[in-house]
Formats: C-alpha cells, structure tokens, sequence
C-alpha cells in the first residue's frame, strides 16, 4: 500500500473509531501506533513512541499553562463571580427589550476573561442567567440561544485554553495569542449585542424588558465585581507588559482566584475540592488528546502528509484566500462530528505548513481558526455547548436551543469574514508588545 493511501486509511480508522464511542485520544495513539510500525515494518520502535510520548507530555512545563488556567477558572465559578457579573450587567442594560439577553452576553463575556473554557461558561449561565430571564417571560429558545453564543466565548477572549494548545502545538507565543484575541473577543460580544437590538426591533412582542434599576443599586453592583476586573487586568496586563509568560499568567492567576475566592470566603471546603477535580479532570481528558496527536503525529510525518498536503493545496491555484475558505469549510464539516480541543489537536499539525507556505500571520490564523471552532460549537447538528444546556437544562428540546442560536450562528459567520477581511483587528495589540 502507498504512503498516501496508508494515511487516508488512517484518518478513515480514527474516524471510524471516534464512531464507536472511542475516546478521540485513544483513536489517534492507536492508529499512530499502528500505522507507524506498518510505515517501518517493525512494532518495536511504534511501542517506544506509546511509552516516551506521555511522558513527555506530562512533564513538559510549558504544558502546565492548561490545567493552571482551567483551575483559575474553577475557582472563579466556584467563588460566584459568574452570578456577580450577571447581576451587574442586569442592573445597567437589563431595562432594555431584550436586556437580560444583552445582560447575558456581557456576562458571558466578563466572566470568559478569567475562566477560558467555552463549555464550562455555558453551563455556569444555564444556571444563573437561564432561571432569571424565563422568570421574566423570554422565550426558551431565545434564552437557551443567547446562553450558546455567550459560552461560546470562553475560548475566543483570553485566557484561552484552545489559544494556549493552539500555541503550543505550532510553537507561537501564546501570550501573543492571548493579546490577540482581545480585540475579537470585544467585537465577538458587540455584535452579539446587536443581534439581540435586532431581534427585538424586528419582533418587538417577542422580548420583554424588566424594570430599570436605580443608580444606587448599580454602584452596589458594580462594586461586586471588582475581583473579575482585578484578575483580568493582573493577568493581561502582566502578560502585555511583559513581566511573565503565559504558563507563569496562569499560575499567577490560579493562585490569585484562589486568594480571592478565600479573603470574600466564598470557597467552603467542598468547592475547593470540586474545583480540583473538575480541572483534574477536564486537563486529564485534554492531555489524553494531546498524547495521542503526538504519536498520531509521528504516523503523519513518516507517511510525509503535512508536506504533500501542502504542495496539493498551493498548487491548486485557487489563490491564498481560496485556500483558506477551503479549510475553513473543512472546520465547519469537522465541527458537526468533533468537539473543539480534538479538531485543533488533529487538524493544526497538518493545516499549519499550508498556512506558512501561503504567507498568512500564524497568530492571526490561530485568531480565525479558534473563531470557526467558536462556531463549531453552536452550530448543529452538533454543538458541544448546545448539549452542555441541554445536560444542565433537561425540560428544553435540542431543536429549540438550535433554533434560538442559529441568528448568531449567522453573526459568527459575518464576524468571521470581517476579521479575514482586516486582519489588522487581530495584530494591532501583538504587534505593540
């Protein structure tokens, strides 16, 4: 069997194991395993890769940036600083039509900024913002749809888990990554914001609007939450000025949630530990995948993949942003069978020489990559944070929460094709460090 058919086989044996339910990670470390002894006829060296490659990983302290930020982001949640900034939000735009929606995205927004996990964002706003805004008559479809998009940008505003696995994976500086997707981030939750004025100029009965809160009830609010401004600006601002790197930012800011958490004793016993083992967790599960794209990896780089890939799509003459569009259709594709962390993990080491031969910024690329994954997760029949509400809120159908998303489905997609079309909104911060 040919090189090339042997690598097709291989993607074609870890989807078809992906759909019998194995592990994403465990898929890739056997095929990787598999496929590299048959490339060089011999087991030996394939066992050698099974039994180095996790150790490397494990022990590697760049890597460490993944569980530290996940922590922080524990601790955030487990100290009620989600339930803060939704408040917050409520009092200044909740009297708006349409406000607590509005109110949700800042929140979602807000609380992003020091938790980076897309999935955990939304199942913290199922359970704060969802109650409060059916207890005022908003549609569930409206109300599970503005939570999706909201969770949906724990991964684009920093600190990011995807931008810090994106950065290691194609060695970029991930505190570059991080600076970048500020200025996405920021424009990702204005046009949401503006999805929702469109909504309730369109439909106007569709979206009630509370009552308008005092100013002295603001304030109050306001100074609920100075710890997330506080661990945010720690955080970006010392990554920006240069006074740590990212896996530093990210002890730094584990430690600081958790100090925060402990001076307001919002932290009981049992939160802490809970916290430790979500993060134990979700970083178990994202170490498994990185472990198993690592041997993969070795299966790819024997079968000379990348390169061929490479030479394939340049040759094609279809132009740069052609060849972008193409793997950003070839992300929407993946994004209805995988979730966000295994796309980047599988795709980035076979997409990203293809980016460099076509002259692209890499930190602007990881900028419009981590956005089509962003949508990934809203977008059916998937979308893993669709399934996330749907676990947390059982009484609702997957069709209505799909339903309720799909506008800013088409807000994303625009979105996408303007930070493509100026790619200046992604490197004017990076290029000021």
């Amino acid at each position: 069997m040919s090189t090339d058919a042997t690598a097709i086989v291989g993607f074609l044996a870890i989807f078809a194991l992906m759909m019998l339910r194995v592990p994403v990670g465990i898929a890739m470390g056997t095929v990787g395993v598999l496929g590299f002894a048959y490339m060089i006829g011999d087991i030996g060296p394939a066992l050698k890769l099974l039994a180095q490659s996790p150790i490397r990983t494990a022990t590697d302290a760049e890597f460490a940036v993944i569980p530290l930020f996940l922590l922080m982001g524990a601790f955030a949640s487990a100290s009620g600083m989600s339930r803060e900034l939704f408040r917050a939000s409520n009092t200044f735009l909740g009297h708006f039509r349409g406000g607590l929606g509005i109110a949700t995205i800042a929140a979602c927004g807000g609380f992003a900024a020091i938790c980076g996990s897309s999935v955990a964002t939304a199942a913290t706003f199922s359970k704060v913002a969802y109650p409060e805004m059916r207890a005022h008559g908003y549609p569930q479809s409206f109300a599970t749809g503005v939570i999706a998009a909201g969770g949906s940008l724990g991964i684009m505003i920093p600190p990011s888990t995807v931008f810090a696995v994106y950065g290691l994976i194609t060695e970029q500086d991930i505190g570059k990554l991080f600076i970048a997707g500020i200025v996405p981030g920021i424009l990702a939750v204005a046009m949401y914001i503006l999805t929702i004025n469109i909504i309730a100029m369109v439909r106007p009965n569709f979206l009630p609007a509370t009552p308008r809160h005092s100013w002295r009830e603001r304030l109050d609010a306001l100074r609920d939450i100075w710890a997330v401004v506080l661990l945010f600006v720690f955080i970006i601002g010392g990554l920006y000025a240069g006074m740590f790197t990212a896996t530093e930012a990210a002890g730094m800011g584990a430690a600081g949630a958790f100090i925060i958490a402990i001076l307001r004793r919002k932290l009981s016993r049992d939160d802490f530990w809970r916290g430790l083992i979500e993060s134990l967790r979700t970083s178990a599960s994202v170490f498994t995948i990185l472990i198993g794209a690592l041997i993969f990896g070795y299966f790819l780089t024997i079968t000379q993949t990348p390169q061929k890939l490479t030479e394939f799509l340049t040759g094609m003459g279809l132009g740069p942003y052609g060849v972008l569009v193409l793997i950003m259709l070839m992300y929407l594709v993946l994004g209805c069978i995988m979730d966000a962390m295994a796309m980047i993990i599988l795709t980035i080491p076979i997409v990203f020489p293809v980016i460099k031969a076509l002259g692209f910024d890499p930190i602007w690329f990881g900028v419009i990559i981590v956005m089509t994954v962003e949508l990934g997760l809203i977008h059916p029949p998937v979308g893993m944070n669709v399934f996330v509400i749907k676990s947390v809120i059982k009484d609702v159908k997957l069709s209505t929460i799909f339903y309720g998303v799909m506008p800013f489905v088409i807000t994303d997609i625009l979105r996408l094709a303007i930070l493509i079309a100026f790619p200046i909104l992604a490197l004017w911060l990076p290029s000021h460090m």
